[in-house]
């Protein structure tokens, strides 16, 4: 593709506000950016922290949101030139790759990083800029966005998005945690990221009990292997770790050492994360709020537990996801959902309305 072109995208220019369809024009790439042209982007609850609850972007606005992003690399500044006319999938953070803290195995806390719809432009656009380090190319490249990318299989790039950030977020987690065969995996909300979350420890051979105050949910629950789904609002932190607790003896689980993924990013669901800790527990905070909640910080030390903040995902991961994606070890089909691009607003009403039970992916 030749430079310069003109791409658009939906632009979000202040906190309330309807979605505003702009322009972009593109005269010429930085040494180390490209230029994907984006088969699929994801709506995350990240966005509408954005768009309607005061999170500030570090951008300054107009800015088009978006970043879980798949799509073909059309384009390239000096240096990326070897990944032009690939598919790719687009990590939503984006370590530099070259400062100290990159180098030392600590990328997620890079002072340089690029998170698409936060720090520069994002998906929510026919076409996005981003650097090349740390994209995830496929190992074969599909002639369409709607190609099949494995014979009998539904799976295509579009659905891949979601692995920028509702898959590769919960599975950075369960790496950092140690989860393996037997390991006992307890995932408080099973939203979007979640439900990943209960697929990818289920993958892994773990116990895995998911709970939710959403009937809907627990209902669907056990499609992304969760073996014992609980309400938690029907019971207080001592009888539901009792349920928990039985439901693992019967199974030959351990009574200690379990990991707790708080996916709510609720005050409510972050309460009853810290009251299900056990000796030896691992939490791992993977979901986002701007409330509060009130814990006892001592439940720490007397259960030689810990409690670890998950930032994203490091792109050295992507490839282990896309391959168990691949490999159809977990399932992103049945629990993603295609929108037109052009109707953003419609599907962000959804959203915010819990009209859908899946991840929506707007498509171009």
């Amino acid at each position: 593709m030749s430079l310069p072109i003109a791409y658009h995208g939906y632009e979000f220019t202040a906190p309330g506000q309807p979605l505003v369809r702009g322009v972009r024009t593109l005269a010429h790439l930085p040494p180390g950016e490209v230029l994907v042209e984006v088969a699929g982007c994801g709506i995350c609850h990240t966005d509408l922290g954005f768009l309607d609850h005061g999170v500030r972007t570090r951008h300054s606005l107009p800015l088009i949101l978006g970043h879980e992003i798949s799509g073909f690399v059309r384009a390239a500044g000096a240096g990326a030139e070897g990944v032009v006319g690939r598919a790719v999938v687009v990590p939503a953070v984006i370590p530099c790759g070259a400062c100290a803290d990159c180098r030392s195995g600590h990328p997620m806390i890079c002072k340089r990083q690029v998170f698409p719809g936060n720090d520069v432009d994002g998906g929510w656009a026919s076409h996005v800029v981003v650097p090349a380090v740390g994209l995830c190319a496929l190992p074969t490249t599909p002639a369409t966005a709607d190609a099949p990318l494995a014979p009998g299989s539904a799976l295509t790039l579009r659905h891949l998005s979601v692995i920028a950030d509702a898959v590769s977020t919960p599975y950075q987690a369960i790496k950092r945690a140690g989860v393996g065969p037997g390991s006992v995996v307890i995932v408080v909300g099973l939203g979007g990221v979640g439900g990943y979350a209960a697929q990818i420890a289920h993958a892994l051979g773990a116990l895995v009990v998911g709970l939710d105050v959403s009937a809907h949910k627990l209902e669907h629950a056990g499609e992304q292997g969760v073996g014992l789904a609980l309400d938690p609002s029907k019971d207080d932190a001592r009888a539901l770790k009792k349920k928990i607790g039985a439901w693992v003896g019967e199974r030959g689980g351990a009574d200690t050492r379990w990991v707790i993924l708080e996916c709510s990013g609720t005050p409510p669901g972050q309460r009853t994360a810290w009251g299900l800790l056990v000796h030896g527990a691992t939490l791992m905070v993977v979901g986002y709020t701007m409330e509060t909640a009130e814990l006892r910080l001592a439940n720490l030390m007397a259960f030689d537990a810990r409690a670890i903040g998950n930032w994203g995902c490091a792109p050295e991961l992507y490839p282990e996801i896309v391959e168990l994606a691949l490999a159809g070890k977990i399932d992103l089909v049945s629990f993603t959902e295609l929108r037109p691009l052009e109707h953003v607003e419609a599907a962000l009403d959804d959203v915010r309305a819990h009209r859908t039970h899946r991840r929506l992916v707007l498509v171009p």
